[in-house]
């Protein structure tokens, strides 16, 4: 779906120097108007308190896979606003992923989850993803149930906005609900002079819209009465009838767009009115008229998005570019540009417990795939929203529309889908405001992953425009000391770091007295540069409402196994933890030759050597300054000699000796400044091969933990940063037959398969694998996936 727009400009006018106001709005939206928006995968719909909720996170710019953003950050809340947890996502291409665990505590109710980029910030907060989430809890004094309330309106909307007198006119009406929409409802045009004659009667769609048509005369008022199936009605205007404007006809077809302009009473007729249509924030089509008419029909081609699904936006603006007339239609309905899975090779079984698979083709230009597989029990509703509807759909606006996904299913009716976005206007820009020359503000700039601002501060001061150092460690990693330079406001910026692990910084400043760094006197703060916003706004009213429980509560059939499967992985877990508890060392050995052993590789390993072991011995190390302090007078035949910065420096034999930091050479002043806590192992090795004669400084690895400092407090001078949330691994197999002690007797899972990054790699063509519960007889796979041209891969199945 790359490069989406094909620019058609329709003119015979002469081109001009100077921009128009229109051309101006143009380039102004072109520029200052780029968007995302998400969509957020769960693996369920309804959750149990204690479960595991997973998600994938789809980002898009437009119809792209977003590359603004490189961050997105995930929030769960509950019903009273309260943040409960929070995740900071690393996005690839677009995509990232997660899961929260949901506490066993929480109480049933709804909850949300939020989902937006620092970018998204920028524009208005209702366009972030806010996802309906109920949770169930049969402990909670409260339950969940579907409001039956009928609280509606109606409105009613002329196609193109304009309705004018002697022009058959196409309206769309749109019910709308906080909670929950009639089932089906009817309606009748009536003159209100002449109520008790219907001019027209119409019968919606779905939920949401209907439409009918209407040629109205001058002078009459007339309305629109909308009853529901429960035989609640409401009656509302229609706009008053004008006696001239423009009138504008639409009509989608798998060839493009056909649309007629007409003009009534305008004294320059149509002459110099201009069509525009956009996608997105980008100029597609572009077309003036010239000539002396009332009357003007063009067909709009599906090249202009490339062939394409999207919404385009039509605006007419009159010779003095003022909108006049706008209308948002669907290219291509009822022929979505959707790929299928390439599947060679499948093995379905339906006892419980079996192995089951499904082999992609490695030879399909799509390589990474989303997976979902549930068991399909054959009462399961439609699903309300899903990929489709959000890019295609609700992702660009901010009214509620009942179960979006209806609109691009198999099933889904084309005329409904074009009356819904009668309804409805594009709010991502508004064209007063673009053609004023308004531009939204920036503040939040889209940053390549997760930046910090570090402000070292010693004997209580900031450091302005001074060296310092920063030991960096990235968890089980090697530590890196670095220096920088602070700023004039004495900071010091660590930019894109893309990373799941905690890091831990520490500050480290030459004295000027030439002693050494004392730490007492350092203190560092750190301050994320890529921060999540406070939500302000409401969040979206749902069907459901909260009742008092009775005293016994009854849980529908998905939460009993919810809560069953919550069990049994409980069992499993702790049958786990029992087999580690009795696991048998079999031999005893040195916990100092061990530790050299990990650390040194041959060519620094030597039975000449000393050895000093700060991990599994205190070394009384807490007092000394550094390592090279600490060392004086402990091995036999080395010594020290300070130089010009008042460093001490190893001599062995009255030999400068060789300095190594985890086996690299490196010089003093590196190793005065590496904090003792950071060290695991010191080696003096004498006259050992081609080393010779050298001091081997080791860092701690993975989990070790200096011995010397168990009882040490955290030192002010060092901080910690979390970086992007790694998601945990979803278990392919719960249950093991051949262990007795973890069999379970009922496996009640319903999402059998997750895997948010399923890679067709050159060795290893992609493979969905999972196994099979106790009940299920049949399975929903849904797999999702992009190629490099952004073409969408999205297809859902019943495997039997």
């Amino acid at each position: 779906m790359k490069n989406i727009f094909f620019v058609l400009l329709i003119s015979i006018v002469q081109p001009v120097l100077a921009q128009t106001k229109l051309e101006k709005a143009l380039t102004n939206l072109e520029n200052n108007y780029n968007q995302e928006k998400v969509y957020l995968l769960t693996d369920k719909s309804q959750y149990a308190a204690g479960d595991k909720l997973w998600f994938k996170s789809f980002v898009f710019d437009g119809y792209n896979r977003s590359a603004l953003s490189t961050t997105l950050f995930v929030e769960l809340y509950n019903a009273d606003k309260k943040l409960i947890d929070w995740k900071t996502i690393l996005l690839t291409n677009g995509e990232g992923s997660g899961d929260f665990q949901l506490k066993e505590d929480l109480p049933e109710q709804i909850y949300f989850v939020r989902a937006y980029t620092p970018y998204m910030t920028n524009f208005n907060e209702d366009f972030q993803i806010v996802k309906t989430i109920p949770v169930y809890n049969p402990k909670s004094t409260e339950s969940l149930v579907i409001s039956k309330s009928s609280d509606w309106s109606a409105k009613a909307f002329p196609e193109g906005g304009n309705f004018i007198n002697g022009m058959p006119s196409k309206f769309a009406v749109r019910v709308s609900s906080p909670t929950s929409l009639p089932d089906n409802w009817t309606g009748k045009v009536i003159d209100a002079q002449n109520p008790n004659v219907p001019i027209t009667t119409f019968k919606s769609f779905d939920k949401n819209v209907a439409s009918f048509k209407i040629t109205p005369a001058l002078g009459k008022k007339y309305q629109a009465i909308i009853q529901d199936n429960t035989g609640k009605s409401q009656t509302i205007d229609l706009p008053p009838v004008a006696d001239s404007g423009l009138h504008l006809e639409v009509y989608s077809s798998k060839e493009g767009i056909k649309y007629t302009l007409k003009g009534v009473n305008l004294k320059q007729q149509l002459k110099n009115y201009k069509v525009v249509g956009t996608i997105n924030n980008h100029l597609a089509y572009k077309a003036n008229i010239n000539n002396l008419t009332n009357e003007a029909t063009s067909l709009i081609p599906t090249k202009i998005s490339n062939g394409a699904n999207c919404i385009l936006q039509l605006a007419i603006f009159d010779d003095q570019d003022n909108l006049v007339a706008q209308r948002l239609c669907f290219v291509k309905p009822g022929q979505l540009k959707i790929e299928k899975a390439e599947i060679v090779a499948q093995s379905i079984k339906q006892t419980p417990r079996s192995f089951n698979s499904i082999d992609l083709s490695p030879e399909s230009y799509f390589k990474n795939y989303t997976v979902l597989v549930s068991e399909d029990d054959g009462t399961s509703s439609p699903e309300e929203e899903n990929l489709l509807s959000r890019l295609w759909l609700t992702g660009d606006f901010t009214t509620k529309i009942d179960s979006p996904a209806q609109y691009f299913s198999k099933t889904a009716n084309t005329e409904a889908l074009d009356a819904l976005l009668i309804s409805e206007k594009w709010s991502r820009f508004d064209w007063n405001s673009v053609l004023s020359g308004s531009a939204p503000t920036i503040k939040t700039n889209s940053q390549q992953y997760l930046s910090y601002k570090v402000k070292p501060i010693k004997n209580g001061s900031m450091l302005v425009n001074a060296t310092v150092s920063l030991m960096l460690k990235l968890g089980n990693r090697e530590a890196a000391l670095n220096q920088y330079q602070t700023d004039q406001n004495g900071y010091v910026y660590l930019d894109n770091l893309n990373y799941d692990e905690p890091l831990n910084v520490s500050l480290f400043v030459n004295s000027e007295d030439n002693k050494d760094s004392n730490t007492d006197n350092l203190f560092v703060t750190i301050e994320p540069l890529v921060n999540p916003v406070s939500f302000k706004g409401n969040f979206p009213g749902t069907k459901y409402t909260l009742v008092k429980a009775g005293e016994h509560k009854t849980l529908s059939p998905t939460i009993s196994r919810a809560i069953n499967t919550q069990k049994n992985i409980k069992k499993t877990d702790h049958n786990d933890v029992q087999i580690e508890e009795v696991k048998i060392v079999g031999k005893k050995t040195d916990p100092k030759e061990d530790l050299d052993k990990q650390l040194s590789t041959g060519m620094f390993s030597s039975m000449n050597s000393t050895i000093f072991d700060f991990v599994n011995e205190d070394q009384h190390i807490a007092g000394s300054s550094n390592i090279l302090d600490w060392l004086q007078g402990r091995a036999a035949g080395l010594t020290f000699q300070r130089n010009n910065s008042g460093i001490n420096v190893p001599y062995i034999r009255g030999q400068q000796a060789k300095l190594y930091l985890d086996e690299t050479p490196t010089d003093p002043s590196m190793i005065a400044n590496l904090p003792p806590s950071n060290i695991a192992m010191v080696k003096i090795l004498k006259g050992a091969g081609l080393i010779g004669d050298a001091v081997l400084i080791y860092t701690m690895k993975g989990n070790m933990k200096s011995k010397s400092n168990e009882k040490e407090t955290p030192k002010n001078n060092s901080a910690v940063i979390k970086g992007y949330d790694q998601p945990s691994e979803f278990p392919i197999e719960m249950l093991d037959n051949d262990d007795p002690a973890k069999k379970v007797d009922n496996d009640t899972r319903e999402t059998l398969y997750w895997n948010p990054n399923l890679f067709d790699s050159d060795y290893v063509p992609p493979r969905i694998k999972f196994f099979n519960n106790d009940s299920a007889k049949q399975y929903k796979v849904l797999i999702i996936s992009f190629d490099e041209d952004d073409n969408l891969l999205y297809d859902q199945q019943i495997f039997k």
